[in-house]
């Protein structure tokens, strides 16, 4: 194995000619930042190991049984984050926002209301009433911590599952171990349901630790579903393979009295994600590595060349969320940029109120990529 793992990006013409929904959805001479996907090269353990499930004719139905990625990630989450995972409690699902439909239908009792964080990840807003329940954003404090007030007065209304994004998304934000407790405790008072979307815990840069759900505490434990996927940290996306992880009794019942949800996960999925826990971590060190860069150079562009443009650096993830509203470009800045600056970004609206005059900016990308990012940004002023 290479003590360098090969991270170089490919020009635009070359990432316009792949298939994903990142690089088909806009014209060639558009640079794309918006779906969370990184624009390097797969690990070359992955690719190895998808490979060879290929040269050997391996592309049924996933098992039934996932020992080998349990283990996998077990061994991942002792290492990365100090998480102790029993492997008896992994369970296999094909994405996190299935996993999250499923169990809300479960767990939202009379109320039908799941709660979340706003701003916040699209899906969010979207699939609870696809299930039939109530999408109840809470927003953000202004310092982009969890209003405690404002979500105790939720739960006060009968809501009894809070959907919590960490790291969080479009923010970037770690959070702290202190306010994690606080919303442990919080929900423990309301009997709610966490259910932890922690599919970018990989990501954490420089400066920031995540702290799993499932090691907050008793009470975390016991009202508590993680989610995890090795999609976001290491480009597996379209393979469609996840993870629901439990800690206690109470919440291994309510999760193996869910749907078989398993049966639609990919075998290759399964095969890329083992490799990627139990042979990914170089490569994902030389990818946080690069992030930690690329996330100092986005801060130097933008000073230099949009000083009007303010945001908080992400503490997780590879996503920047930009406040524009001094720029004047109005509720959806991205629809500017787009036409005037040739990049597509995240629309602030899309992630809730809380996001008129924001936009998302993805730099898990080359360096040359995340300048000429800025600088079409900055063409469209």
């Amino acid at each position: 194995m290479s003590r360098h793992p090969d991270l170089r990006v490919p020009d635009l013409s070359a990432l316009h000619a792949r298939r994903s929904e990142k690089w088909t959805g806009h014209d060639p001479d558009v640079l794309v930042s918006t779906i969370a996907e990184m624009d390097f090269p797969v690990a070359r353990p992955v690719k190895d190991a998808l490979r060879a499930a290929i040269d050997r004719d391996d592309l049924g139905y996933a098992p039934d049984g996932i020992p080998e990625l349990a283990a996998a990630f077990a061994g991942f989450a002792e290492r990365r984050m100090g998480w102790r995972v029993d492997p008896e409690q992994v369970a296999l699902i094909p994405d996190v926002m299935v996993g999250v439909a499923a169990l809300a239908i479960a767990l939202a009792g009379d109320a039908g209301a799941v709660a979340f964080a706003s701003p916040a990840y699209p899906p969010f807003f979207a699939e609870p009433p696809r299930a039939g329940l109530r999408a109840r954003p809470v927003p953000l404090a202004p310092g982009g911590e969890f209003d405690l007030d404002a979500l105790r007065a939720e739960l006060g209304t009968g809501t009894r599952v809070l959907l919590l994004a960490n790291p969080h998304n479009p923010t970037g934000r770690v959070l702290p171990r202190s306010e994690l407790e606080a919303l442990a405790e919080l929900c423990a008072e309301h009997d709610a349901w966490v259910l932890a979307d922690e599919i970018h815990a990989p990501l954490v840069l420089t400066g920031a630790a995540h702290t799993p759900w499932l090691e907050v505490s008793d009470a975390a434990r016991e009202r508590g579903v993680s989610l995890i996927s090795a999609s976001k940290a290491f480009n597996l996306a379209g393979l469609k393979a996840a993870l629901l992880v439990t800690a206690s009794d109470r919440a291994r019942e309510v999760v193996a009295a869910l749907p078989p949800l398993g049966d639609h996960a990919g075998l290759l999925g399964i095969v890329g994600a083992e490799a990627a826990f139990a042979h990914g971590d170089p490569w994902l060190d030389a990818v946080l590595a690069r992030l930690d860069a690329n996330r100092t150079l986005l801060g130097e562009r933008l000073a230099a060349d949009l000083p009007e443009v303010v945001w908080s650096p992400p503490s997780g993830t590879y996503l920047a969320w930009l406040d524009c509203r001094a720029l004047g470009l109005g509720d959806d800045p991205a629809d500017a940029f787009l036409r005037r600056g040739r990049i597509a970004l995240g629309q602030g609206p899309r992630y809730g109120d809380p996001g008129r005059g924001f936009v998302r900016l993805n730099f898990g990308t080359s360096p040359e990529l995340v300048t000429e990012a800025v600088r079409r940004m900055a063409s469209a002023v």
